[in-house]
């Protein structure tokens, strides 16, 4: 269930206006002429979620395949376009959406509108198993890079793995396996952009320096021919029970710097009041070097170099409460979860105290207004309330209803939630191969 429609703030300029071509695409427009910048933003309704067991990464490999070329901007020109006159652009893939942005100077906002639509339309016509290929190394590559070959890589996709059982359209990160990256076939990436690439699956938000009335006129003009589709299927569902019953544990022995010890909880699906309250929860308990984990952890107990907690949302699953601790020294990981346990348990029986509740809605209001400020996040937030809740102008009021929680909401959720039963841990064990490496260094410069 998605969020309440409330009232705006008193902003003055915070407003957005919505419309809808005969194709099905949803437009989202707001003017703000403080600067002479817009921002295209647009959502396609597919994401990792929406992938089947050994076809994972697809919609990652789509979101590089759609800066390999189109009918008409062939190769990397989308790249050199939008760059050549001064714009910036990109584009991300998440368990939930896939989207692709750019900033524009506002005179050139119309060439950002004719390439994406130029792309939601054509993009067959200059797939090739070339540029196939080409985005499949990449997206290997990517993985090494970001998850293989570096210390606590895989760390968000093993918690993953534990925290939403086998089956689960959430088991798998957006990344995908290698085997599943091996075995896509030019026709599979065909069929995935039939199915989603498609008008009535996506929302476009323009925000910035604009003349309302000819931003839709162009949207009108270079997106309104695209057909639709019709062939695509519901995501599976991924509702789970409230508390997961038991603590999900394991250890891994890895080449790291140092033992660390990693949780998910599982928290209140995005969207929801509770979600809200679980945001506060976590904002105290871990949010900074104010943070009563940061205090206890680090400062007080020195067990701990680093610690945070933060809420990962999710809008069709639970979404997940990360605590991320690297350890101090030779600290035992029994040592740093006793410690964390009693934090948690006494926060579950006292809540929040009233500087506490403060400084965490301060945070949380500074971080959405720092969004909603520049024309690029408003217009990402905008789709992502389209998208995920069907009403963009929620976007508007998210700020408020951080606001109205009570302390004694995150109190409830808190003890409801952050509890050992209802976390999947991960303990990384050094096996010493960086400090041995490090000292065989030692020895043979010694020697020479």
């Amino acid at each position: 269930m998605g969020p309440t429609a409330t009232p705006p703030p008193d902003t003055g300029v915070l407003t957005a206006t919505e419309h809808r071509l005969a194709n099905g695409l949803r437009v989202v427009l707001s003017e703000d002429h403080l600067t002479p910048v817009a921002a295209v933003c647009l959502w396609y309704d597919v994401g990792s979620r929406h992938e089947v067991k050994g076809r994972t990464g697809l919609a990652h490999l789509f979101e590089h395949l759609m800066f390999q070329g189109s009918a008409q901007v062939p190769g990397n020109g989308h790249f050199e376009l939008v760059q050549g006159v001064g714009g910036s652009l990109n584009g991300t893939t998440s368990f939930e959406r896939t989207n692709y942005y750019e900033t524009m100077p506002a005179h050139e906002l119309e060439l950002a509108l004719w390439l994406e639509a130029d792309r939601m339309g054509s993009l067959l016509t200059a797939l090739d198993e070339e540029s196939m290929e080409n985005q499949r190394d990449v997206v290997k590559n990517e993985r090494r890079q970001r998850y293989d070959n570096v210390p606590y890589g895989t760390a968000f996709e093993q918690l993953f793995a534990l925290a939403y059982p086998e089956g689960h359209p959430y088991h798998h990160t957006p990344i995908g396996s290698m085997a599943d990256l091996d075995a896509a076939s030019l026709e599979d990436a065909r069929q995935f952009f039939r199915t989603y690439y498609a008008p009535n699956n996506a929302v476009i938000a323009v925000v910035g320096d604009i003349d309302s009335e000819q931003t839709l006129a162009w949207i009108e003009k270079y997106f309104g021919s695209i057909p639709s589709h019709d062939g695509k299927q519901p995501p599976r569902d991924g509702s789970l029970p409230e508390v997961m019953g038991e603590e999900l544990r394991r250890t891994v022995e890895e080449d790291v710097p140092s033992r660390a010890l990693m949780a998910a909880y599982r928290l209140p699906h995005d969207g929801t009041r509770e979600a809200d309250a679980a945001d506060l929860a976590l904002t105290v308990l871990g949010g900074g070097e104010s943070s009563r984990l940061y205090n206890r952890l680090v400062r007080r107990d020195r067990l701990a170099v680093t610690a945070g907690f933060g809420l990962l949302r999710l809008a069709g699953a639970p979404s997940m409460g990360w605590l991320d601790v690297k350890a101090s020294g030779d600290a035992a990981s029994a040592d740093i979860q006793a410690a964390i346990d009693d934090e948690l348990a006494r926060f579950a029986a006292e809540g929040p105290t009233p500087e506490e509740m403060e400084r965490a809605q301060a945070q949380l209001e500074r971080e959405w207004l720092d969004r909603l400020a520049t024309v690029g996040g408003r217009a990402d937030e905008l789709c992502r309330y389209a998208v995920l809740f069907g009403d963009p102008q929620l976007a508007l009021t998210a700020v408020q209803r951080v606001l109205e929680i009570t302390p004694q909401e995150v109190r409830a959720v808190a003890a409801a939630r952050l509890r050992p039963d209802n976390r999947a841990v991960l303990v990384y064990e050094p096996t010493g191969g960086a400090q041995a490496a490090e000292d065989d260094t030692t020895q043979e410069g010694a020697a020479q």
